[in-house]
């Protein structure tokens, strides 16, 4: 993507931990003639690969995974972002523009369906979204109705192979105009405005 260095962001934590803290993302890939693209939770494992993995799985009668396997593709990850209006800066010779957090990941995509690989996946992106709850949830993989569910979706791995990390907060601004979005974004209020304007806040602190 095009990724100015004032908004590059080459920290290998700092991107990671904001694809766990946003593990929704889109999977594109090609099929040689078309465009694909699905949307799907994934699990982000750091530990893994020589740069990480990202694992997940899909509906089997999904073809994209027929096409993705072997084949490189790109997960992208969206943070929060919000529209900044030229008004804000309180100064002339300005123009809109919006704010945004994103991460770009390309990897080789490895399908599996050995029902091992498939239960751990399974396990993994459940075990992550449950965390949250007073009692987690977790699948009985030793019944008749799990076997059939399994058999559905077909897991995948992503070796990652590049990461491109673009934090877009009005860093080509002077720290004074970016202030003042940042009180605007507060006063407008809402989760997302206020996620933005703490991390203009955070960025300017340094």
């Amino acid at each position: 993507m095009y990724n100015p260095k004032y908004y590059e962001v080459t920290d290998k934590a700092k991107v990671f931990e904001f694809m766990q803290d946003n593990s929704f993302g889109i999977l594109f890939s090609h099929t040689g003639d078309e465009p694909m693209a699905t949307h799907l939770p994934f699990v982000i494992d750091g530990q893994s690969g020589e740069q990480g993995l990202i694992l997940g799985h899909m509906a089997k009668a999904n073809r994209q995974w027929r096409y993705a396997d072997g084949q490189q593709v790109m997960v992208v990850f969206h943070g929060p972002h919000t529209y900044v209006s030229p008004t804000w800066y309180q100064e002339e010779e300005v123009v809109p523009t919006w704010n945004y957090v994103a991460v770009h990941v390309t990897g080789i995509f490895r399908a599996f369906e050995d029902k091992k690989g498939m239960e751990e996946t399974v396990a993994r992106l459940t075990a992550q979204h449950e965390a949250s709850q007073p009692k987690p949830w977790q699948m009985d993989f030793n019944t008749e109705y799990s076997d059939q569910m399994l058999k559905r979706v077909v897991g995948f791995q992503i070796e990652i192979t590049s990461l491109q990390g673009k934090w877009k907060l009005n860093q080509n601004q002077s720290d004074e105009r970016r202030k003042r979005v940042a009180k605007q974004l507060k006063i407008a209020g809402g989760e997302v405005n206020i996620q933005v304007a703490g991390l203009i806040d955070e960025d300017i602190a340094g």
